[in-house]
């Protein structure tokens, strides 16, 4: 269930306001001050119930003391909670014909609505037709992962940084992403209380306490330090891996109390040498490594830096590894960014002279006809991965400029408080190209202007399955060229009724498919999309559309 309906009840707001105020009492009787003759009917017309039990997902046992809100999905201001009994029962009514969101909660336990995927429900229907007395609400208990970081001798590390990372399997895409962080305690204890299931990953990042890190290269450093303390940790996971490419998930249930003690051992930093011609007197770019972690890239500057003579530096504190290397100039704009490096030999040399120099981008911004411009309006750089590269408002004049953008393909992504726009096409050096893709080339000064299309058009049906309505299927919007047009995808879940609405459609050409059991897996990959699309509906939003679109056949539900 979307957060935007469109529905039209019987009731007047007088009455709804009654009945909700009833359902907060438990009231079985219409209040005394009736105010109109249509309020009166609605009341005497109410017959119908929401019932159920919440219960624990994992187990299945009744769940009592948890807090049940139902709200009208047509205006969400008219609303009501109750606590379940002993039996994990709750009861709602006497409730009119509508349709309502159902969501519970429970400490300890994950907030969830009804049969909710994502950040999609489905709302309960009330009628004649439908029974709405023996519902489900099913919450998912909390896990927690915690455990110890402990060094080389079997000691705590203290203030260690631990990341937590997750599998996101949302939006049919497969993305690890990090998604906590913590310091390790005086006894190197770390801790995630509340916890979704799921395949996690946790690296810890640390520096020896005895760690003195020398310049054997440098002039006028002393040179006494031993090896044994020119050292660091790498990052490590939880497997003992130092590369996310080998570490190994943490599979965490509903309700799981996990302990994971991360062991690291110290390694040699490595000796680099970093030459540059930059005027001194004008200041001298520091590099800053970066590395790869799964699905996202991590910053790592050296932990020390001399002089060994003019022009040449010598950095240390970094370990060996696969590494990208950002330089940029002192007092200017301008950076470079080099292709991934292994660098595993002390004293290696930096090869920056490889370096792709990056770009700036200037950007302006053409509002479809007869749409003003947003107070505020804030365009995105995506790299295919989904990582947000770069991010700017928009100007008064509708322009507006990144700075340090490395060379290659990324997504403009528009974000409004108000309304859903999309880039549409975009003209670059007397270029047309459709869709929100823009190519960035290496060391230039780009200028652009982007076309956007808002989303006005509502699109409503219904999902069956051999001819009956069917619930909590996923129902998408796909459009044309679709890894070109990924911001105008637009998905649903089916209500108990088999009713779905999707808001905000930018005009298009799309292809409507509703598929069952399609929550956490790949749908989104161009071979098991293209299988689902042969089955879909064909649909066309006009730029001139500004009214809801019902569709007059049902869509057929296909099978994941």
């Amino acid at each position: 269930m979307s957060t935007v309906h469109t529905l039209r009840f019987k009731i007047p707001k007088l009455a709804l306001t009654l009945l909700f105020s009833s359902l907060v009492l438990a009231a079985q009787n219409p209040p005394s001050d009736q105010r109109t003759n249509d309020a009166q009917h609605a009341i005497n017309d109410v017959k119908f119930k929401i019932a159920g039990t919440i219960v624990n997902s994992i187990t299945g046992a009744p769940l009592n003391q948890a807090r049940v809100t139902l709200a009208d999905t047509a205006d969400r201001r008219n609303r009501a909670f109750i606590i379940t009994t002993d039996n994990g029962r709750f009861t709602f009514g006497p409730l009119y014909r509508g349709k309502f969101s159902l969501e519970g909660a429970k400490r300890g336990f994950i907030p969830a609505a009804y049969e909710q995927h994502e950040q999609f429900s489905t709302a309960i229907v009330t009628g004649t037709d439908f029974n709405t007395e023996n519902l489900v609400l099913r919450l998912t208990p909390l896990a927690r992962l915690s455990g110890k970081v402990i060094d080389e001798s079997g000691d705590p590390v203290r203030k260690a940084n631990v990341a937590l990372y997750l599998e996101n399997h949302q939006a049919g895409m497969n993305r690890t992403v990090a998604v906590a962080g913590d310091s390790t305690d005086d006894e190197g204890y770390y801790e995630f209380p509340s916890l979704a299931p799921g395949n996690y990953f946790v690296s810890v990042t640390a520096k020896p306490w005895y760690a003195i890190h020398s310049f054997p290269s440098a002039n006028n450093i002393d040179r006494t330090v031993s090896p044994a303390l020119d050292m660091t940790y790498p990052m490590t996971f939880n497997n003992g891996a130092t590369d996310s490419q080998g570490a190994t998930p943490i599979t965490i249930r509903g309700g799981d109390h996990l302990q994971v003690d991360v062991h690291v051992s110290p390694v040699p930093v490595l000796h680099l040498i970093f030459r540059t011609s930059q005027d001194e007197q004008q200041g001298v770019p520091m590099p800053v490594f970066e590395k790869r972690v799964f699905d996202s890239v991590e910053s790592i500057g050296p932990e020390g830096v001399a002089q060994i003579s003019p022009g040449v530096y010598e950095l240390t504190g970094i370990p060996a590894g696969k590494y990208s290397v950002r330089v940029r100039e002192p007092r200017a704009q301008e950076s470079t960014q080099s292709n991934e490096m292994n660098l595993a030999k002390d004293g290696q040399e930096l090869d920056v002279a490889q370096s792709v120099p990056t770009s700036s981008v200037k950007l302006t911004v053409k509002m479809p006809v007869r749409e003003p411009q947003p107070k505020q309006l804030n365009i995105g750089l995506q790299d295919s991965n989904m990582r947000p590269i770069a991010y700017s408002v928009m100007d008064a004049a509708g322009e507006l400029t990144f700075d340090n953008i490395p060379p290659g393909k990324y997504a403009l992504v528009i974000y409004s408080a108000n309304k859903r726009y999309s880039v549409v096409r975009i003209v670059s050096s007397g270029v047309e190209t459709s869709g929100h893709l823009l190519t960035v080339p290496a060391g230039s000064s780009l200028s652009a202007t982007v076309f956007l299309a808002v989303g006005v058009v509502s699109v409503e049906g219904f999902v069956k399955r051999a001819g009956k309505p069917s619930s909590g299927v996923m129902v998408a919007l796909i459009p044309k060229d679709p890894q070109s047009h990924l911001d105008m995808f637009r998905r649903d879940q089916s209500d108990s009724d088999g009713s779905f609405v999707l808001p905000a459609v930018i005009p298009g050409t799309y292809t409507l498919i509703a598929v069952e059991d399609a929550w956490g897996f790949q749908w989104l990959q161009p071979d098991v999309l293209n299988r689902y699309l042969q089955h879909g509906q064909n649909l066309t939003i006009g730029e001139l559309m500004t009214n809801t679109v019902h569709l007059p056949d049902a869509v057929e539900t296909q099978p994941h």
